[in-house]
């Protein structure tokens, strides 16, 4: 019961705080996921945890795939991107998860304003990366490799592959060069739910995500303009020197919560944002 009710009153609070939370711009503490191996900053900690866990909770992640920690990283990223003022559309991330097999349907657009899961299907990896499972990545020019890291989308435009998106690499030797690589979204009929079913080995891409063909036109107008896009895989390489990941800065939607608790008049609500965070 008493779970519930502090599920309940962290997601009165989400609409709030995604609402003014890009108006937030100071530069304070870090905050990072306790489980993955960052100390959390004793005055966010509390607030950062209940928004990821009521998310992570409401969106029903876990039955779909993706880990809370690999959640948290992406939605770090993501309000980094958001302090730095670096998202034109807010509220949108779209999280590629490739360690999970391309058979598993690991792209996620998730709405974190309404708490709503938009599109779970399959996406590719570069034909240089791995087979089943992706495990090599880089940043090069021909490599024919997947790029890890955040990157922002950016236009449309109609190529070789039809209606394509691209992006914008925002992270320097991981995928600053995504668009000189023409590393884009675009739809394909190698990826598709049937070779899942089958067992058939996925399609690969010259290092773009590619979306079933069916799909791709969908998803590409929902996250197109300037949203987050989040490759992940657990590169000792990238967790370790990723400038995001890393990163100490106070999160908008800590800074925006604790302005919505200090005025508001819900005793439970100040209590569960403001309590000393549990050891």
């Amino acid at each position: 019961m008493v779970k519930k009710l502090v599920l309940a009153c962290a997601l009165c609070i989400i609409v709030l705080t995604s609402m003014i939370a890009g108006k937030a711009k100071s530069p304070a503490v870090a905050v990072s996921d306790k489980n993955a191996g960052v100390t959390p900053a004793a005055e966010n900690s509390n607030i950062i945890n209940y928004w990821i866990d009521s998310l992570y909770t409401s969106m029903q992640l876990e039955d779909k795939g993706l880990s809370r920690s690999i959640f948290f990283a992406a939605c770090k990223g993501y309000e980094y991107m958001l302090s730095r003022n670096a998202l034109v559309r807010q509220g949108l991330l779209t999280i590629c998860d490739y360690s999970q097999r391309s058979d598993k349907k690991r792209l996620y657009v998730l709405d974190l304003n309404q708490a709503k899961v938009l599109f779970n299907t399959y996406v590719s990896h570069g034909r240089n990366s791995g087979n089943d499972y992706a495990t090599s990545f880089s940043n090069s020019t021909e490599s024919h490799k997947t790029c890890l890291g955040f990157m922002r989308t950016a236009e449309t435009y109609h190529g070789d592959n039809g209606y394509s998106l691209k992006l914008d690499g925002m992270e320097a030797g991981f995928n600053d060069n995504a668009r000189p690589r023409a590393i884009v979204m675009h739809g394909s009929n190698y990826v598709n739910a049937s070779r899942a079913s089958k067992g058939t080995l996925m399609g690969r891409s010259y290092g773009c995500p590619a979306v079933p063909a069916a799909e791709a036109r969908k998803i590409i107008n929902c996250i197109k303009n300037g949203s987050c896009f989040f490759n992940y895989y657990p590169d000792n390489r990238y967790t370790r020197f990723s400038k995001i990941l890393n990163a100490d800065f106070i999160w908008p939607t800590a800074q925006a919560s604790l302005l919505a608790a200090t005025h508001s008049s819900d005793s439970l609500l100040k209590n569960l944002i403001l309590a000393d965070p549990v050891n």
